[in-house]
């Protein structure tokens, strides 16, 4: 289920060239995740590992996430990196 949201989610990715000849990624309808990057191969790794983050942040937290079947996570305790 996460790796389906992932791979639709990517695949709505929008990229765009910088003046400065680096690609912008950015999935619309999910705020907050974008990326910049020199090169588009590692933007679009970059726009995955954001996606990836703020996805388990809004599970962890319990927020609504666009498109994404309701789950409740029971977690006991708090995770520190």
């Amino acid at each position: 289920m996460l790796t389906d949201y992932i791979c639709q989610k990517l695949a709505r990715a929008r990229y765009k060239v910088l003046k400065d000849g680096g690609y912008f990624g950015e999935i619309p309808g999910l705020q907050g995740v974008w990326a910049s990057e020199k090169t588009l191969e590692k933007c679009r790794a970059t726009l995955q590992e954001v996606l990836e983050e703020w996805l388990i942040l809004k599970l962890q937290d319990g927020d609504k996430i666009p498109d994404f079947p309701n789950i409740k996570l029971n977690l006991k305790q708090k995770i520190y990196a």
